[in-house]
C-alpha cells in the first residue's frame, strides 16, 4: 500500500446505461460504493466486521466529480486514498477510471462515520484497526491529492461594475 489501493475491475452493465447513452449517475455511486467493500474488507471492516462485531461505517457526506463518460462494456478501475482518519472517521478519496483508456472519469470524496450498530451513535474504530489506518495514512501521507479533493459547489459570479 505504497501507492493508491486498487480494488477489483468491474464492468458497466448495460441496465445502468441512461437515455443519453452513457453510464447513469446513481451507477457511479455503485461502482464506487463496490470499490469501498473491497477497501474495508482490506481493513477489517467489511461484511464480516458488520456481522461479528456490532459496528459499521455510514457515510456522512459525498462530493462525486463527474469528469468524463462511461459506456456500456467499459472496464473501471477505481483507486483508493485515505486521506485522513480519527478514532471514528474516515476521509478518503476514490478516483474512477476507464480501464482500458486510462481516463479519470469520475472521483468520489467521502467521509464516514463508525458507528455502534446496537445503538446506531458513534463509536472509536477497535484499536487493531486504528492502528491498521494509521500504518496506510503513513503510506498514503507523501502521495500527491487529487485536485477534486476539498471543492466547495456554487455558481461562480462574475464581479459586477456599479458604476
Amino acid at each position: 500500500m505504497t501507492s493508491l489501493l486498487q480494488c477489483p475491475r468491474q464492468i458497466v452493465l448495460p441496465e445502468w446505461i441512461d437515455y443519453n447513452g452513457h453510464l447513469n449517475m446513481a451507477y457511479y455511486h455503485v461502482l464506487f460504493d463496490k470499490a469501498l467493500d473491497h477497501v474495508f474488507d482490506q481493513i477489517g471492516i467489511g461484511e464480516e466486521y458488520v456481522r461479528t462485531s456490532q459496528g459499521s461505517c455510514f457515510v456522512l457526506q459525498v462530493h462525486v466529480h463527474y469528469l468524463q463518460e462511461l459506456s456500456e462494456g467499459d472496464p473501471v478501475d477505481v483507486h483508493f486514498q485515505l486521506l485522513d482518519h480519527d478514532s471514528k472517521r474516515l476521509h478518503f478519496i476514490e478516483q474512477m477510471f476507464q480501464g482500458e483508456q486510462g481516463y479519470l472519469a469520475a472521483t468520489s470524496e467521502q467521509l464516514a462515520l463508525h458507528v455502534s450498530m446496537q445503538t446506531r451513535r458513534a463509536s472509536p474504530f477497535p484499536q487493531e484497526v486504528q492502528d491498521r489506518l494509521a500504518a496506510m495514512l503513513r503510506r498514503h501521507a507523501n502521495l500527491p491529492r487529487p485536485e477534486q479533493v476539498g471543492h466547495s459547489m456554487g455558481i461562480r459570479r462574475l464581479p459586477t461594475n456599479s458604476a
